[in-house]
C-alpha cells in the first residue's frame, strides 16, 4: 500500500484553511472484531504488523475558514476533540474512520454534521497550561450518545521531528484521508498540510467514556502518546468514492 501518496498535494483549489493547534495523539489497541462491527463493510480496517488501533485526539482548532473568507473571531476558533480508527479501501486510500467528533463551537457543529456529513456534537471543552502541565476537558452536551466525557494532564517532552514512513508513528499520525457516509453514499476528502512536528509527552492523567460512547470496549492500560505543536490544512471537498450497500 502506498502511505505517502495521500500526503501529496491535490490539484485544484481547497474548500477551506484550518490551524490544528497543541495535538494530543493517544492510541489504544483494540481488538480486530470489535472494530469491524462498527466500520462500514465498504471499509478495510487498516493495521501496523496485525495491530489496529483506535485513537483519542484533542486539539484546538484556529482561523477555521472556507477559501472565500477570512477566519471570524468568535467563530473560527474552537477546542476539538476526535475518536478514530484507521481504515483503507481494497489496499489503498489509506485514511480515517471517525466514530464521533466533538467541538466546542455549536455552529460548527451544525455546519459539518450537515456539510460534510461527520458525527460532530457539540461540548463543553477547556484547554489550559498551569504550571507546565496542559490540562483538557470536554464533556458532550448533544446530541448523544452521553455520557461521552475525557479528561487529560499532561507534560509536552523532547521533539521528535517528523516520523519517518514505515514507523508506528507515522501510522498513526500521517493521514490525509477522511471517510464519510452520505446516504447511500462513502464519500472521501483529503487534507493537505507538511509532517506533523512530534514531540514525546507524559500523560499524567487520563479518564474518559468517548471511546464506550462509540460502541467499542473501553480502552485497557497505557497509551501510545505524542504531541504535535501543530500545522497549517488546506482542506478539499468530499468526493464520492463508492457507493453503500
Amino acid at each position: 500500500m502506498d502511505r505517502l501518496a495521500p500526503m501529496l498535494r491535490p490539484s485544484g483549489r481547497p474548500a477551506g484553511f484550518q490551524r490544528w493547534r497543541d495535538l494530543l495523539f493517544l492510541h489504544w489497541e483494540t481488538p480486530l472484531a470489535a472494530l469491524r462491527a462498527v466500520v462500514p463493510p465498504e471499509l478495510d480496517l487498516d493495521t501496523f504488523e496485525g495491530r489496529a488501533y483506535v485513537g483519542v485526539v484533542a486539539f484546538t482548532m484556529r482561523d477555521v475558514c472556507p477559501w472565500w473568507s477570512p477566519s471570524v473571531p468568535g467563530i473560527s476558533n474552537f477546542h476539538e476533540l476526535n475518536v478514530r480508527t484507521y481504515v483503507h479501501r481494497g489496499g489503498r486510500d489509506p485514511g480515517v474512520w471517525f466514530f464521533s467528533l466533538d467541538a466546542a463551537k455549536a455552529l460548527a457543529v451544525l455546519v459539518a454534521r450537515a456539510g460534510w456529513h461527520l458525527p460532530y456534537h457539540h461540548a463543553s471543552m477547556d484547554l489550559e497550561t498551569r504550571g507546565g502541565e496542559v490540562h483538557y476537558r470536554s464533556e458532550r452536551r448533544w446530541p448523544g450518545p452521553v455520557p461521552a466525557r475525557f479528561a487529560a494532564r499532561y507534560r509536552v517532552g523532547a521533539p521528535l521531528g517528523a516520523a519517518a514512513p514505515g514507523t508506528l508513528e507515522h501510522f498513526l499520525a500521517e493521514r490525509y484521508l477522511l471517510f464519510a457516509a452520505s446516504g447511500r453514499e462513502l464519500k472521501s476528502g483529503q487534507v493537505h498540510h507538511v509532517p506533523y512536528p512530534l514531540h514525546r509527552a507524559e500523560v499524567l492523567h487520563v479518564e474518559e467514556s468517548v471511546v464506550a460512547a462509540a460502541g467499542l470496549p473501553a480502552p485497557d492500560g497505557a497509551p501510545h502518546v505524542l504531541y504535535s505543536p501543530g500545522v497549517d490544512v488546506d482542506v478539499y471537498a468530499l468526493r464520492p468514492v463508492a457507493p453503500r450497500g
